[in-house]
């Protein structure tokens, strides 16, 4: 069954050189028993960004029920049903796991709320648009930052293959047959989401299985809190019209539309779904969209996230001096302690400064203080990164006396 294994992320690939192909040569590690997609797999999940993946919304902001599903979940839920496809297909599991475990590095706090907000503030104040898996890249490529051999502070600098298939990842895709690309682009050239295929079968598989786990995924987490009723009539319809599960719930869904998945495609036709099941998958984005995604006990809560964003943006933003910004800063934070010193810990990492080298930062420079759209870019970044709590916290310090 492994029919696409002569074109996996292989050394018998003859795309194999750019796929691995780094900003800079790793360093060293002896004894090191982990290939170039093992080491990037390992650099992600230590990555801070990472860790904060357990405090964000997927779609349920803050649920007092444990269960519900966080961006962690939906983290893991893509590498599992990423990983048994990739196998079962004869591609690099490798590969797949490290780009499902970081393509959603780059979500902002409060879900894809959250990100439509960021979004207008960056084209407000930067005339560019804010999309989580642009921000991802630039989050693996400049922002996270880990100690090396000698407790310097270097980028991740991941392969040519893994920051593909983070910016390349959009799960908001209706069409069939997805393969992959020719060319080796710029990166850097992407403009919107969904732009460009992904380079690798891998990072196709990756972007297919993060639709899969989430169409059922939060229907389940939607009755769990009373958001639509266990028997609704529109969810019955869908599922009386089409035989391709006996059951609603994510593990049965998983495993239908991964075997189907794996049977319908080839090489030849791409990574394609029967006709039975991408109409199943087409009736349950459309329900959820209507009954979840819209429904009015989560709109509500997008007035708070608006607030909460913005109000940490102005701050921030009304901070800057030229050169003088810093010491703005340092009087900011005898108002705003932790907003002040986090924000001034966060930018010392990215701006040319004496203390580089005491420091140990190896790192890319990403702004002067000179720079008022770097700054602002930077404070993009800065609140990309927050967790939900995180951000609320920061909100109440700024609003109490």
């Amino acid at each position: 069954m492994k029919k696409f294994e002569p074109f996996a992320a292989s050394r018998t690939n003859p795309h194999w050189n750019t796929m691995i192909k780094r900003e800079l040569p790793l360093y060293p590690r002896v004894g090191d028993l982990r290939t170039p997609f093992g080491r990037d797999y390992t650099r992600i999940i230590h990555s801070t960004a990472y860790r904060r993946l357990k405090h964000k919304t997927q779609v349920f902001f803050s649920p007092a029920n444990d269960h519900i599903c966080t961006r962690i979940e939906h983290v893991t839920h893509v590498e599992s049903i990423s990983y048994t496809i990739s196998q079962a297909l004869g591609l690099n599991g490798e590969l797949t796991k490290a780009i499902a475990v970081s393509h959603d590095l780059g979500h902002s706090p409060f879900g894809h709320a959250g990100e439509y907000i960021l979004s207008d503030l960056s084209k407000t104040y930067l005339g560019i648009p804010f999309w989580h898996e642009k921000n991802g890249l630039t989050f693996v490529d400049n922002i996270e930052l880990l100690e090396d051999v000698d407790m310097g502070k270097q980028n991740l600098n991941l392969t040519y293959a893994v920051r593909d298939g983070i910016i390349s990842h959009c799960g908001e895709i209706d069409e069939n047959s997805l393969r992959p690309r020719e060319e080796a682009i710029d990166l850097l050239t992407y403009e919107f989401p969904n732009q460009f295929s992904p380079y690798t079968w891998e990072a196709c598989v990756v972007k297919i299985s993060d639709k899969i786990s989430y169409l059922c995924r939060d229907i389940e987490d939607a009755i769990t809190l009373g958001v639509i009723p266990a028997d609704s009539p529109e969810l019955a319809t869908i599922l009386s019209s089409n035989q391709l599960i006996q059951a609603m719930n994510n593990t049965n869904m998983i495993h239908a539309l991964i075997s189907d998945l794996c049977e319908h495609s080839s090489p030849e036709n791409g990574l394609c779904f029967s006709a039975q099941a991408l109409h199943l998958m087409d009736e349950l984005k459309k329900f959820n969209y209507t009954y979840i995604y819209h429904s009015s006990r989560i709109m509500p809560s997008t007035h708070y996230f608006d607030l909460v964003l913005r109000e940490i943006f102005e701050v921030l933003k009304n901070a800057y001096e030229g050169v003088q910004t810093l010491s703005r800063l340092k009087e900011l934070t005898c108002i705003y302690p932790l907003l002040g010193n986090s924000f001034s810990k966060f930018l010392l990492n990215y701006v040319d400064c004496a203390d580089r080298e005491a420091r140990k930062l190896k790192n890319r420079i990403l702004f002067s203080w000179e720079n008022e759209a770097d700054y602002l870019r930077m404070i993009i970044c800065y609140i990309s990164g927050m967790t939900d709590h995180f951000a609320m916290e920061i909100y109440h310090e700024i609003i109490h006396f």
